[in-house]
């Protein structure tokens, strides 16, 4: 990495960008040939040292000063006129999304009517905005189709288990107040809670979503180090052929999510292998790996302006992957979360090391790199408004660190609550590591219905039965 991660970054500056970073000097500085310039001094000479006119004597006097007076008003209007254009013209960009690189973007506060957690004994959790507290969901009125929800929207692929649990059989306060859900009383999901004293039946919900965001092993790319095994399990190394080609993550053991770019010329899925718990490239052998059974690309994937928008893929695996401390799927946003400019996350890959270098590392290597805000990215001394919604800039105005050639695909993850989330893909950016060129990804938050549908697609007629078994329902 530049450690710049990307294909992303095989993307050049437009021409036009290219010119204006240059000093021109003018033909004649170039040559030195230029016109000779004569420097001529006029001596005036006032008659017994009197700056007057002898003819007008004061008379001319106050007349001079009466016109320096007058030129003095009308610099002062034309000042006042030139700072109220200037504050116009900064209202125009800012309303065009173009600001100034040292003005200081806002940060957007979203605030969210529902929120979920699964608390240390697996018991679900619902914090309403009208009810600060967080409250215990009781049993009635339940369903598995709402514990998959509810794990989406905490950023699982899925369910795993649910079940009701005896308020007998677990510690409450006496002060514990409850939810139950009802689909009556709205269509939105924060609207479907009623605040409750009591469960009827002394029940409440126990849940399990599908694992993710589990490092195993910590340690600490232009500016990166390499990494160890079990320090990204999610990490992805995919390969055409012989050759490697991008990054990818792990979000289930049948699924990886890449972008889109890295697959949408060669998308014949007999071409890909992926591997999966290693971090050096030396240590694959040809003919292990996984083979792709399907390649997804949204469809509005485009490359337009040497930019790359609606940038994701998803591959379906032949084989699911075994799971391990080195294998692991990574978190998926939660929706509706937004993580700060500023936020400090990781991106990783094989990618170069060395901006413009023809060919990547061979030992995986990771960054810390700070989330740009849209605004600021999208800024005249950055991208100049070439950021778009589905995309997201982080990175350093100076450019010390960075994704590069190789690295695209690859992840960038950002810690939440003990848990690490897929917050960008690595997808473009204008050369690697340079100054107020920060990397640019694919914002994975834009694209949670996209996945969710995608996936939830290719499951089979049986795993959509949610059989009960012991009273946990799978799906």
């Amino acid at each position: 990495m530049d450690v710049n991660l990307v294909d992303h970054h095989e993307l050049e500056a437009p021409p036009e960008v290219e010119a204006a970073s240059r000093v021109q000097g003018t033909p004649e500085e170039e040559s030195g040939s230029g016109p000779e310039i004569i420097e001529y001094q006029e001596e005036f000479h006032f008659p017994n040292g009197y700056w007057i006119f002898p003819r007008w004597g004061k008379r001319g006097l106050i007349f001079f000063m009466t016109i320096g007076l007058i030129a003095g008003i009308s610099v002062g209007v034309w000042l006042l006129v030139l700072l109220f254009r200037t504050h116009s013209l900064l209202k125009v960009l800012k309303q065009n999304n173009v600001m100034s690189c040292t003005e200081k973007p806002p940060i957007p506060v979203i605030s969210k009517s529902v929120s979920f957690r699964i608390n240390t004994i697996n018991l679900l959790e619902v914090q309403v905005r009208e009810w600060p507290d967080w409250l215990l969901v009781c049993h009635e009125g339940w369903s598995p189709t709402l514990g998959n929800q509810i794990c989406r929207h905490l950023g699982h692929l899925r369910l795993t288990y649910d079940k009701e649990v005896n308020l007998t059989d677990i510690k409450v306060n006496n002060s514990q107040e409850f939810v139950q859900f009802l689909p009556k009383l709205g269509d939105l999901l924060e609207e479907m809670w009623q605040h409750r004293n009591s469960c009827a039946l002394g029940q409440v919900v126990s849940l399990k979503c599908s694992e993710c965001g589990i490092q195993h092993l910590t340690s600490r790319i232009i500016g990166g180090t390499s990494a160890v095994l079990g320090r990204w399990p999610w990490q992805v190394s995919m390969f055409k052929g012989s050759q490697y080609s991008c990054g990818a993550s792990v979000l289930d053991p049948s699924w990886v999510v890449t972008a889109g770019h890295c697959v949408y010329k060669l998308s014949h899925k007999s071409k890909w292998r992926i591997f999966v718990g290693i971090v050096n490239h030396s240590d694959i052998v040809s003919h292990m790996g996984t083979m792709v059974d399907k390649i997804i690309l949204h469809p509005h994937f485009r490359i337009h302006k040497r930019k790359h928008d609606y940038d994701i893929a998803l591959l379906k695996l032949q084989t699911p992957l075994n799971f391990s401390s080195t294998v692991q799927a990574v978190c998926l946003p939660e929706m509706q979360q937004d993580f700060p400019q500023g936020s400090k996350c990781w991106v990783s890959g094989w990618g170069s090391t060395v901006p413009h270098q023809g060919f990547g590392s061979d030992i995986l290597q990771n960054v810390l790199v700070p989330l740009i805000s849209s605004q600021l990215c999208n800024s005249s001394c950055m991208y100049n408004g070439l950021i778009t919604p589905q995309m997201l800039c982080a990175g350093y105005l100076d450019g010390h660190a960075d994704s590069c050639q190789g690295d695209s695909g690859g992840p960038l993850v950002c810690l939440d609550q003990g848990m690490w989330r897929l917050v960008g893909i690595v997808s473009w950016g204008w050369d690697c590591g340079i100054h107020h060129r920060p990397g640019v990804y694919t914002k994975v938050a834009v694209f949670l219905d996209w996945i969710h549908h995608q996936i939830a697609g290719e499951l089979v007629p049986e795993d959509l039965e949610n059989k009960y078994i012991k009273g946990n329902r799978t799906l």
